[in-house]
């Protein structure tokens, strides 16, 4: 028999039952980084994001599953973009909010949600049946309009979708580690042109006097996560947008997580004008945040993308998965991969007039994903 309940904060299972649910190939699953954003206020009271995870204990009292689960009462910071379903909803005179986001606030990487104690395929697919029932349920109980997993690995998409779940496909451009033993092993696999483009973007940023630093673990200061919040901070209201994170956040995140991170910053005169925040985690290194002071030619490339890339060759990483969106980043060795999410909404008209247009939006991202992939920088063979 288990017990379904649903908590306000993380800290009422320890790190160590957390760590049962084999999180610890993903960076933002792990307890330390979902606690960050609760200590830190990032999400919780005044943010729309309300704490609402799932626990699944067993007989024995032992936690056996959960879900990072949140209420919204918006769609912000979520990078799947459901901003025109809420609007239907609002011209029919239906509330759409409050809704379940099963997520990693501010992520748009893909990881597990359906979180299960490691077993058989039938043992964790049982738990995950059960975590998926338990969502819908609390939803109804909530009056909540729809649920909503994002960013899923494959194995959770078949394990919702068997359940009736509504699939939603997306594209984001991810770097794949083909063995290469350096930088340049990669560029030879370009066209002539493109690898000259990149060379020269490269020069460029030789040419303006800045000068790069990749950080990790106790390299970082107190004083480089000042200035990199001071960026990233100073970045997203320049472009209009909001930094969703607080302060606190980034120094709980370098206490207690410096091991997981990858700090690329650059440097003119002895002046830090630019950074780059990533996390590693098993195989993957996730580009997550990034911020400047001053526009410099090509410097968002060489900081975000090439200083990376490197990086993982010399690790051995996999992959590189450098955020959402950004077709330039195509021609810079990211190829167009699909990602995953499930849906479920109560309103069963509403339901009907959501799975025929996501039938047609997944005709619509595989037909743009063939194109981009006759566009890669790659040689033909």
């Amino acid at each position: 028999m288990f017990q379904v309940s649903f908590v306000q904060f993380i800290d009422d299972v320890t790190p160590e039952q957390w760590a049962a649910l084999q999180t610890a190939e993903n960076p933002f699953v792990d307890y330390r980084y979902l606690q960050a954003l609760e200590e830190s206020q990032s999400v919780g009271n005044g943010t729309g994001w309300q704490v609402h995870h799932l626990l699944l204990h067993d007989e024995g009292g032992a936690l056996v599953g959960a879900v990072p689960c949140y209420l919204k009462q918006h769609s912000y910071g979520e990078y799947v973009f459901d901003w025109g379903w809420a609007d239907a909803y609002r011209r029919a005179g239906i509330a759409y909010y409050p809704k379940m986001v099963c997520a990693v606030p501010f992520t748009p990487a893909t990881g597990g949600r359906l979180l299960t104690v490691s077993g058989s395929d039938e043992q964790v697919g049982e738990i995950c049946r059960l975590l998926a029932e338990a969502l819908i349920e609390e939803a109804r109980r909530l009056n909540a309009s729809s649920v909503h997993c994002l960013f899923l690995p494959e194995r959770e998409v078949t394990v919702l979708t068997d359940e009736g779940w509504l699939l939603r496909h997306d594209l984001q451009f991810h770097w794949s580690n083909q063995g290469y033993e350096q930088f340049a092993d990669f560029l030879a696999s370009f066209s002539s042109k493109k690898r000259k483009n990149v060379n020269r973007e490269r020069r460029r940023v030789r040419e303006a006097g800045v000068e790069m630093e990749v950080l990790t673990g106790d390299e970082l200061t107190s004083e480089h996560w000042r200035l990199f919040y001071q960026l990233y901070r100073f970045t997203a209201y320049k472009r209009g947008g909001t930094a969703y994170l607080t302060e606190k956040f980034f120094e709980l995140i370098a206490e207690h997580m410096a091991d997981s991170v990858v700090m690329v910053m650059a440097r003119e005169n002895d002046r830090y004008v630019a950074a780059a925040l990533n996390f590693r985690g098993g195989d993957t290194l996730y580009g997550r945040y990034w911020g400047c002071l001053t526009e410099y030619d090509s410097l968002h490339f060489e900081t975000c993308y090439y200083r990376a890339i490197e990086y993982c060759i010399a690790e051995g990483i996999a992959r590189y998965e450098a955020g959402a969106q950004g077709e330039h980043k195509l021609s810079r060795g990211f190829l167009p991969t699909t990602t995953h999410s499930a849906h479920w909404l109560a309103h069963p008209q509403f339901a009907d007039a959501v799975a025929d247009y996501l039938d047609d939006e997944r005709e619509q991202i595989a037909g743009y994903q063939e194109m981009l992939q006759a566009h890669t920088p790659f040689r033909r063979p």
